[in-house]
């Protein structure tokens, strides 16, 4: 080549330009291509902190005498067969008043309409017209696109629980080889120390899925017991009508720590307005109770071994991964936090001191 067509590609604007626009489109096509598996990672992610989260139980067992294989089987089945009970247990009634509470929106409506404080609100907002508008087949026809559309939701959702179970499955076996494979990446002067660090974060992530999986289950199980019986007692119909699908709704809020507690008590409590200004006092009671329990009793004993991190910074690390990636983004974004600290406090502060 020579010297002046070397000049001419280095400095003609033209050639500098096709340039910047090639790699401009390839940017572009990258983005999209990420922006379209995005579903997959997010079933990644999921089935990886499954997997963490079930790894103590199968180093439990192994510690007892099982071999990685066979304490991995014996978790998993575990795991199937109370997913299972509680399909067959949860699911047949929950169908039904989560069906019945969709189609009973206009009459929700017409309660809300009738409360003093939620009348002044619909004067400046009108939120309770749109919801008198509201009809649940209309609802269900948007939702799922009609029959065909419903049946196509369910053998994607259906894919997608067998999808998570078989990358859970592979995840939960192959966990000590995926972490040596990583740590081989490191030079082995330090080897030693990343291996050491790497390990305890999988330890404490796996300590928090486990842990706050039981806080959520204990909050809608208590949640439940309670709107079962301020049904009978108060006489509040919707409440004790829609007890299960409403705990349910604080025990899957209640994943996201310190802000989805909150959310699901709203919900609940927005409901039990529906009922009477008394038994939304006696809800909102209630939950503001129970949080304190649950952040100074039961929370700490079982998030006792999992991960150390400041509630300021539980917060922003679960907005910016809500933000991301929703809920899963939410509840990945905290364990991941605590890891970064913990590479700071451990290697980045004693760096800093020393020079």
């Amino acid at each position: 080549m020579t010297q002046g067509v070397r000049s001419l590609l280095t400095r003609s604007p033209f050639v500098l330009g096709f340039l910047f626009a090639a790699g401009a489109l390839v940017a572009i096509q990258l983005g999209e291509a990420i922006a379209a598996l995005s579903t997959v990672w997010v079933l990644i992610v999921v089935s990886l902190f499954l997997a963490i989260g079930l790894n103590p139980l199968v180093e439990r067992l192994t510690r007892q005498g099982l071999r990685r294989g066979q304490a991995v089987a014996v978790v998993f089945l575990l795991a199937l067969a109370a997913f299972a009970g509680i399909l067959v247990a949860i699911v047949p009634p929950l169908v039904e008043q989560v069906t019945a509470l969709v189609g009973s929106i206009p009459e929700l409506a017409t309660q809300l309409q009738e409360n003093e404080l939620v009348r002044r609100l619909d004067e400046q907002f009108g939120v309770v017209d749109q919801l008198q508008k509201v009809n649940g087949a209309e609802l269900a026809s948007s939702a799922f696109g009609g029959l065909l559309g419903f049946g196509i939701a369910v053998v994607s959702g259906l894919f997608t629980v067998i999808t998570v179970l078989v990358l859970t499955l592979y995840f939960l076996g192959s966990l000590p080889s995926i972490t040596a494979g990583f740590y081989r990446l490191v030079p082995a002067s330090r080897r030693a120390r990343v291996q050491d660090l790497g390990d305890r974060v999988v330890t404490n992530v796996g300590g928090f899925v486990a842990g706050q999986s039981t806080v959520a289950v204990t909050a809608g199980v208590a949640a439940y017991l309670f709107l079962f019986v301020l049904g009978k007692v108060m006489d509040a119909p919707l409440i004790g009508r829609y007890s299960l699908a409403l705990a349910l709704v604080v025990a899957v809020f209640d994943i996201i720590p310190l802000i989805g507690a909150m959310i699901g008590a709203a919900v609940v409590v927005t409901v039990g307005l529906a009922d009477s200004p008394s038994v939304a006092i006696v809800l909102a009671v209630y939950f503001a109770i129970y949080q304190q329990v649950e952040n100074y009793l039961i929370a700490p004993r079982i998030m006792r071994r999992s991960v150390d991190i400041a509630p300021m910074v539980t917060i922003l690390a679960a907005l910016v991964g809500g933000t991301l990636l929703g809920v899963v983004g939410a509840l990945v974004a905290i364990p991941i936090a605590a890891g970064v600290l913990m590479v700071v406090r451990e290697v980045v502060l004693p760096r800093m001191e020393t020079s």
